[in-house]
């Protein structure tokens, strides 16, 4: 029964899950509001989203034997609580939608055993704490929407193990989508053609699952077929800290990966060049350093780069392939970023071909012999003072210069010594504006000076 998209208002009536037989319930985008009523069907779609439900979960759901449930969409909604523990007996889930409610508690860890499981979407609730590490058991997920939380810890590289189903599950049977048929049960089988009715029957009800998730800057709506090839990671808006895991690089089958709006550091992962398939990345609004690693142009499939308001730093990547339709909007809040399409230009450092040379040209500035250094200061200076000397002695006027000049500088004191007396040869002695004392050393060492030169 689908009866979505109407203007519907009120409260679904009980008759409506008392009909036996009923498997699919489809109440999308109307007005319905309370309680949901539970009643005997046995769904294995119920797509209740879009609607003023509210209160808990209904636990009622398990008269509905949830176990043969395939797709629960609940998304859009006023639910409020925690994730019922009675979700753990969804053995053979395939959708998972309980996105934009009032939910709040830890992400449960039973979760990680729902081993189906290809649509996650808890985005858009109050659920707290770590992300749980037995999601990493979610290997057949596609679709991951962890997004508007308050989620806190770092980024759990087991993500990496989350890479989507090889088979189809969503392959559309018939021209709009993969039916829904009233008379045959369908089973979900590991093969490419996904599901194939039990029975084979002409009277089908056509019924499309889809799912809302964001890629591209967008929040975009994803129906029917096109969901066995549209795989993503959002983690975005939470409160996640520490460095970018390497290991996301190895999600090698990811169209779309989105941190933004969290409080990651470090650098880009160069191993992020390996997502070969991605299309939209968003690393924007966080605190994220160093360059963007150049080895991102590689990605020849990437429509939608964002990384602005970080703390990154140095030269842009090349402008070619895929970088060169990137606006300066993909970079800005990156003062330090410069090169096209930005108007910051990078300045150009001289380039040293072999490093080699630029030590030997620097050595060459104090690459001195110590030895020969001193040996030629010493001699230039035995030389200086003899010359000197010989000069005074073979030259009365400059002799009788430089005893006034020494005089008048040195100021000399102290007493005129006695044997001063005894220079019987002396004509000359020049003791003006000194002030001698007797004894003293400097008249010591004139009268020394007097006995070598006059031979007294």
């Amino acid at each position: 029964m689908d009866i979505s998209n109407n203007l519907f208002i009120g409260v679904i009536p009980d008759w409506i899950t008392n009909i036996r037989g009923l498997t699919q319930l489809v109440v999308r985008n109307n007005s319905f509001k309370g309680r949901f009523p539970c009643g005997i069907a046995q769904f294995s779609v119920l797509d209740i989203s879009q609607n003023y439900f509210s209160g808990p979960i209904p636990s009622c759901l398990l008269k509905f034997q949830i176990s043969n449930m395939q797709h629960l969409h609940m998304g859009s909604n006023r639910f409020t609580g925690s994730v019922p523990k009675f979700f753990r007996s969804l053995t053979i889930i395939l959708t998972l939608d309980i996105s934009n409610n009032d939910l709040s508690g830890r992400i449960p860890k039973f979760l990680g055993k729902l081993s189906t499981l290809r649509i996650l979407l808890l985005r858009k609730n109050k659920f707290s704490g770590s992300i749980p590490k037995q999601l990493c058991k979610l290997r057949d997920v596609s679709l991951l929407d962890l997004s508007n939380n308050h989620l806190s810890g770092s980024i759990p590289s087991y993500l990496q193990n989350i890479t989507g189903g090889y088979d189809l599950a969503f392959i559309k049977r018939g021209r709009w989508g993969f039916g829904f048929s009233i008379e045959s049960s369908y089973h979900y089988e590991s093969t490419n053609f996904g599901f194939r009715p039990s029975i084979p029957t002409s009277e089908t009800v056509e019924t499309q699952n889809e799912v809302e998730f964001t890629t591209k800057t967008l929040f975009l709506h994803y129906k029917g077929d096109i969901l066995d090839y549209m795989t993503g990671l959002d983690l975005s808006c939470n409160k996640l800290t520490g460095e970018i895991p390497g290991e996301l690089g190895l999600l090698s089958q990811i169209r779309a990966l989105n941190l933004s709006h969290n409080q990651l550091t470090g650098p880009i992962p160069v191993n992020f060049s390996n997502l070969a398939n991605i299309e939209s990345l968003d690393l924007s609004s966080n605190g994220l350093t160093s360059i963007i690693p150049s080895q991102l142009v590689q990605l020849t499939f990437l429509e939608v780069l964002n990384v602005s308001h970080n703390n990154l730093s140095g030269r842009l990547p090349e402008m070619k392939a895929q970088f060169g339709t990137f606006t300066k909007a993909s970079y800005e809040g990156n003062p330090l970023l410069c090169g096209p399409p930005l108007e910051n230009k990078c300045t150009i450092e001289p380039q040293v071909t072999d490093p080699s040379l630029k030590e030997e040209s620097s050595e060459k500035w104090y690459d001195i012999d110590m030895v020969c250094f001193y040996g030629s200061s010493s001699a230039t200076c035995v030389v200086f003072l003899l010359g000197f000397v010989g000069l005074l002695y073979v030259n009365p006027y400059w002799r009788r210069r430089w005893l006034d000049m020494v005089g008048e500088c040195t100021n000399l004191s102290g007493g005129i010594h006695k044997f001063f007396g005894d220079l019987s040869y002396l004509r000359i002695l020049l003791l003006r504006k000194m002030l001698l004392f007797p004894g003293s050393f400097l008249s010591y060492v004139l009268l020394s000076f007097l006995e070598s030169k006059y031979n007294v």
